[in-house]
């Protein structure tokens, strides 16, 4: 064999990690025919079928499952090299961070500010949305890391570590104070809480039928911030991690009480590739224990400054 071509084996390593012709074909924005063709190519160059034909899906022939481990290993070190030459911008260390949209931006940013110099050092970019959207863009080497409410979604995958940064539970609020007592008084308006999809969303739903609670639920929000803000104009009870309980209190708003039996958890997930980079590093070697006990005086200091 005296070359391969490496276009036509990254068609067939992305078809093998898409899972199917059409799926690839999207990725590479090109026509499903281009690709079947070009994997024949190369079928025709190995001497030997790379996919055989189940019900309606392809699975990888043992040929296949031979060529793909190496086709991995090789594409895999080249987006590496990518990201790191793709570090520096602006003469600047770019540093790519997915958010989950469930977390409250306040937190994030506090635990982002933990590992940002203020000498300009580091470029951050910050990209939100779902979990299960932002596992993808890691595994795509599109984000450095993961700051989210669950670390569920990045267990399967081998190449993501995962690294928990610490917990704390819940507290409601309102604008007006209740007569009844806790959490009874859950039941007298209406409330705004987390979506089912989001781990405090599902843990609230569960606690509710644990104390029996007939609950009127006025509006589910995957956006914490979208939710306070209801919650600010006095349409119903409300729900926060219990550090941010100062912060809330300063507003004008009343605490109804609080609970540790649901516990909202904070994770941050990086590919294994970017444990070198220096802010994942240094968030790493972060305690963020005071932070998550509402101990840390100079993250109260900021927060009240922004209020």
């Amino acid at each position: 064999m005296q070359h391969l071509n490496y276009n036509h084996l990254y068609y067939f390593w992305m078809v093998q990690k898409k899972g199917s012709v059409t799926k690839a074909a999207e990725a590479l924005c090109l026509a499903p025919q281009t690709i079947t063709g070009q994997i024949r190519a190369l079928e025709e160059r190995l001497k030997g079928s790379l996919f055989k034909r189940v019900g309606r899906n392809l699975e990888a022939t043992e040929l296949g499952e031979l060529v793909f481990r190496y086709a991995d290993k090789m594409f895999s070190l080249s987006y590496e090299m990518l990201d790191l030459l793709n570090y520096q911008k602006n003469n600047s260390l770019l540093f790519e961070v997915g958010i989950a949209d469930a977390l409250s931006k306040a937190l994030v940013s506090r635990v982002l500010l933990t590992v940002i110099p203020s000498d300009g050092s580091v470029h951050l970019a910050c990209y939100e949305s779902t979990h299960e959207s932002l596992i993808e863009r890691l595994r795509g080497h599109k984000l450095d890391m993961i700051l989210s409410d669950c670390a569920g979604g990045s267990l399967k995958f081998p190449e993501i570590l995962s690294k928990k940064l610490g917990e704390c539970g819940i507290s409601f609020f309102a604008a007006q104070p209740s007569t009844l007592p806790f959490p009874a008084c859950l039941e007298e308006h209406k409330l705004l809480i987390p979506g089912k999809r989001t781990s405090l969303g599902q843990q609230l739903h569960g606690w509710f039928a644990e104390k029996n609670l007939d609950v009127n639920i006025l509006g589910e929000f995957d956006d914490a911030e979208m939710m306070k803000a209801f919650g600010y104009f006095n349409r119903g009870i409300f729900v926060a991690p219990s550090i941010y309980r100062h912060d809330i209190l300063s507003q004008g708003m009343v605490l109804l009480g609080e609970t540790t039996d649901i516990k909202e958890e904070y994770h941050v997930m990086f590919a294994e590739r970017m444990i070198q980079h220096p802010s994942v590093k240094s968030l790493l070697a972060t305690d963020f224990d005071d932070l998550f006990a509402g101990k840390d005086r100079q993250v109260q200091d900021f927060g009240h400054r922004i209020n």
